[in-house]
């Protein structure tokens, strides 16, 4: 008989590192409508999880208040989490895509129980069949990454394939800037791709990421831009923000190309005054990979992230895009509380990833 509890971890109190704690909280409910029970099998560990376990994350300003329910009622426990990797279970009656015993990545909803357990309820929008060249630990490295910025780079910046045009990307040694970079180059084919990192090994895997070009941004960013040597037909009209938008903003805006576009995924206070963000006629957009589930879909095309993850999965099945997972660590509770604090020293490349194996989540 199946257990009616499962291993999870989580926090009762939102706070330091420490706070983290494996628990046996209740199975997730019967899955309805678009929603599948999937079998956890490998979780990955992204920035969002050190602001939201932190009690500190704000790109939705409400959203401490969406997830009070999860404190507030049975188990009082919040499962932190959003990457993931597994096995489907079971499916809801709406479900069209994917039906028991599929391996699958996805994204699980921002608002609700996360995937640092056993199981997990995700809604099959956010889903793709897990590329079958991967394992689970490299598969769930990848769903918010290059969900993320493949949103950034094609919805809200609109940079068409093939486009005679250059990218700045801040930061691209890190596991969003290293994604970026490889659809850049190897999915829309831009000739120029400009990174930032400052240390070799970062330096070096951005290289090998897709940057045709990196700049150290513990340096000055517009002088060294300035002496790159780049062809003049090729304008730089993108920059992509991974990294503190308010100190980047302004010099960005001094190096694009007059009609250029500024996407930023980084919440922060920042004024534009006194840049040339106008005089430029720059576009300043944000992208939050969130924001379709969280509004209700109003104004969204509902499938487009199944969509991109199956493109992906055939895309990293032909080679055409690499896996950036560059550390594995076990999936418990000491092992999710290393990888939050990797992150927070902030000094990892590419991506960490964590797989299920005996005594997982405990």
């Amino acid at each position: 008989m199946t257990s009616s509890t499962m291993k999870a971890v989580g926090v009762t109190e939102y706070g330091p590192i420490e706070n983290l704690q494996p628990r046996e909280v209740p199975r997730p409910p019967k899955p309805t409508g678009r929603q599948m029970l999937v079998q956890v099998k490998a979780i990955s560990v992204n920035p969002i999880d050190i602001k939201v376990r932190g009690g500190v994350y704000d790109d939705p300003p409400d959203y401490y208040e969406r997830v009070k329910p999860l404190m507030e009622e049975s188990p009082h426990f919040h499962i932190i989490g959003y990457d993931g990797a597994g096995i489907v279970l079971e499916t809801g009656p709406d479900v069209k895509y994917f039906q028991p015993g599929d391996e699958v990545y996805y994204l699980a909803p921002p608002s609700r129980q996360g995937t640092y357990a056993e199981e997990v309820i995700v809604d099959e929008r956010h889903v793709g069949h897990k590329p079958k060249s991967l394992d689970f630990v490299q598969a769930a490295a990848m769903p918010l990454t290059y969900g993320t910025a493949y949103e950034s780079l094609v919805d809200r910046l609109e940079i068409k394939e093939g486009e005679k045009a250059g990218i700045l990307i801040i930061n691209g040694g890190g596991g969003m800037g290293s994604v970026a970079s490889q659809i850049a180059r190897h999915v829309l084919k831009l000739p120029v791709v400009i990174t930032t990192a400052s240390r070799p090994e970062t330096v070096e895997f951005s290289k090998k990421m897709g940057a045709t070009h990196v700049l150290n941004h513990r340096q000055d960013i517009v002088k060294q831009f300035h002496e790159l040597d780049l062809p003049a037909d090729v304008p730089l009209k993108y920059a992509f923000l991974t990294s503190r938008t308010e100190q980047y903003l302004a010099p960005i805006a001094d190096i694009l190309a007059p009609f250029g576009k500024v996407c930023s995924i980084v919440q922060a206070r920042f004024d534009m005054y006194g840049s040339q963000m106008m005089s430029k006629s720059l576009a300043f957009v944000w992208c939050w990979i969130g924001t379709g589930p969280y509004h209700g879909y109003y104004n969204d095309h509902q499938e487009k992230h199944h969509d991109w993850y199956e493109d992906l999965s055939r895309r990293v099945d032909r080679g055409e895009v690499q896996c950036h997972l560059m550390r594995r660590l076990r999936a418990t509770a000491e092992g999710i509380r290393e990888a939050h604090g990797l992150i927070e020293e902030g000094k990892m490349v590419g991506k960490l990833a964590l797989g299920v194996d005996e005594g997982a989540f405990a």
